[in-house]
């Protein structure tokens, strides 16, 4: 078996990764670095599998042998438009989200604070759906163990919809379409921390499933006008005579324009057109007592301009198709490119009426995407490396073991809650020696799956609520159980305090243990089979016949970027330790614990990080 790396020899690897990925996209084995910078379209002469593989990457999560080969076969052009100007109807056997039916009438509008919530009870005699009862002992616990309810289920529903995502880009056959989303999910970062609905989170997935390479300006209309961008921006506060200017500066920053192109007058100016924008449950609303209707001044124009005029002055200026090119640009090409090359790639989409289908058509097929700065030069997100090894194994879905987003949140990156409102930084952020060794681990857990895995989704991580959980189980009542834990567990409350606690009408502790209880009982488990892998089928249908030839497969199948040939050769021959023989024939019914394992140093390496 494969032994623990000790720490000096994980220092080596990790200086290793650290210069190869500094030194990456400069000194490629492939591509022709006369191309950088070359926006003229690939010929039929060029393409092959290594640049068919590279379009699978990169538009896509890449893929098996068989679908590089299939791709490799058309034209340049056709494989492009296969994968850009892609037919919904490909993904009829992709099931739709399947709610838990965890949202009940009453919760809407969501309080935001439990003393909110307490409050309106105290006021109303009701809150979220639930009546205060009207004498006993703890009037207003139902619904203080609502309000946490809907906290801790909507965090739940949050973590099956991104199960439910990443077995759409498994299992796919529209790879651009969900690469487009997940570029669109870090763009118009919304948190689910901050948005606390599930719904409102699928909504707006399902805009850039729909949207995503369509028109940008209809994109940013959609997605100013989604109830999960406009709770994110706090647009409820967003009033005539008191404009927030949140909304309106993060459109310009970071959707449209970028710093610099815009003054604090223009923020102020388009804060007031976008009052009123609010939500009621799912739906956009605009509350005209609550807009704006005076005459604004804005980017040079005047008048009297609402949100959506407000815009279109925003798609006039060049600056912004030059901003949104260039971003999309860096999410699939490469991070560095030159101010004229910017220029060409926004004049593509401007000229385009912000068509995104008409500039990634232009990237895929130009010589430029296929450069040697562009070849083997991307650090893979922790999404793209998870879905990437699962496509790349063939498998048909995301296994629930490991779990997937617990192992992406390892690697600093989990759906629906990014660090920001900017998204992720991307690029060398992904890569530290601690998420190196990370991402070694993960590709463990895909291979050798933990018999002791406990599904994160049925067991709370809070050492306050598994402590409130056991003093229940040991008999206490509500009033002993949700003591503090710093008193432990054979604590002494004085009489006095404990009367008194008794007296009040609620208990926040026992709330937030019950709302959990309650969440668990109505979220639908996310599946949690493991990955059905035979990689000696695999070899065997290959017509692989030893083991050079054995780590000479695994090293094209799984990596754009080939290791060193004094790497190759320690795959090789600790392969041919493992085994006991060179022979694959010889080996054919007992190899497969071997050939993990060699997967495994594979999936380790530095290069196999890079797409």
């Amino acid at each position: 078996m494969l032994r623990a790396p000790n720490r000096f020899a994980c220092l080596a690897i990790t200086a290793f990764a650290l210069a190869l990925l500094s030194n990456a996209g400069t000194a490629q084995q492939a591509g022709l670095a006369s191309w950088q910078d070359d926006l003229a379209p690939l010929t039929s002469a060029d393409w092959n599998y290594e640049t068919a593989a590279h379009l699978l990457e990169r538009a896509g999560f890449g893929g098996t042998p068989a679908q590089i080969e299939a791709l490799a076969a058309l034209s340049p052009k056709a494989a492009v438009n296969s994968l850009v100007n892609f037919d919904p109807a490909n993904n009829r056997h992709l099931q739709a989200f399947e709610h838990s039916g965890i949202h009940d009438a009453g919760l809407e509008p969501f309080p935001p604070s439990r003393p909110a919530t307490t409050e309106l009870a105290k006021e109303t005699g009701e809150a979220l759906g639930v009546r205060v009862k009207p004498e006993g002992n703890r009037r207003l616990q139902p619904v203080v163990n609502k309000f946490f309810y809907w906290l801790r289920a909507s965090v739940l529903e949050t973590n099956r919809v991104a199960y439910w995502w990443a077995d759409r880009m498994v299992a796919s056959n529209n790879p651009l379409q969900e690469k487009m989303a997940l570029f669109w999910h870090g763009h118009y970062a919304v948190n689910e921390s901050k948005v606390r609905d599930y719904r409102k989170l699928l909504n707006e997935l399902e805009l850039f499933h729909e949207m995503g390479t369509g028109s940008f300006r209809d994109l940013m209309v959609a997605v100013a006008q989604d109830p999960a961008m406009l709770s994110f921006l706090d647009a409820g506060v967003n009033l005539k005579g008191a404009p927030n200017e949140n909304f309106a500066r993060e459109i310009m920053e970071l959707f449209t324009m970028g710093v610099g192109n815009y003054s604090e007058t223009d923020i102020r100016e388009a804060a007031r057109a976008f009052t009123g924008w609010n939500y009621v449950d799912l739906e956009f609303v605009i509350n005209e007592d609550q807009h704006d209707n005076d005459v604004k001044n804005f980017l040079g124009h005047s008048g009297n301009f609402d949100g959506v005029e407000i815009i279109d002055l925003i798609m006039e200026q060049p600056v912004t198709a030059e901003y949104i090119a260039t971003k999309i640009y860096r999410f699939f090409v490469r991070e560095e490119l030159s101010q004229a090359l910017a220029e060409e790639l926004g004049n593509t989409l401007r000229d385009a009426d912000y068509d995104v289908a008409t500039l990634l058509e232009m990237i895929f097929l130009s010589k430029d995407f296929y450069s040697a700065p562009s070849l083997g030069s991307q650090i893979k997100s922790p999404v793209q490396l998870a879905v990437s090894t699962y496509r790349k194994l063939g498998l048909e879905s995301a296994p629930g073991v490991p779990d997937f987003n617990r192992a992406t949140g390892a690697l600093s990156q989990s759906l629906f809650r990014p660090p920001t409102v900017a998204g992720w930084a991307g690029g060398r952020s992904w890569m530290t020696p601690g998420l190196l060794l990370e991402r070694g681990n993960f590709a463990r857990d895909v291979l050798f799956p933990d018999i002791n895995f406990v599904p994160p989704d049925r067991v709370n991580g809070s050492s306050e609520i598994r402590s409130v959980a056991d003093r229940i189980r040991q008999g206490l009542d509500i009033t002993s159980a949700t003591q503090p834990s710093s008193l432990g567990d054979g604590g002494i409350m004085a009489e006095s305090n404990m009367m008194a606690d008794r007296d009040e009408e609620f208990n926040t502790r026992y709330g937030s243990f019950r709302g959990w209880q309650m969440a668990i009982e109505r979220v639908i488990p996310i599946p949690r089979h493991t990955a059905r892998l035979d990689l000696s089928k695999m070899l065997v249908e290959r017509g692989v016949e030893n083991t050079s030839e054995a780590v000479d497969y695994l090293l094209a199948r799984f990596m754009r970027v080939q290791p060193d040939s004094s790497t190759r050769s320690m795959l090789i021959n600790f392969l041919d330790e493992d085994l006991g023989t060179t022979s694959i024939t010889e080996a054919q019914s007992y190899m497969e614990d071997s050939l993990r394992l060699v997967l495994h140093l594979i999936m380790s390496q530095p290069e196999y990080q890079l797409g």
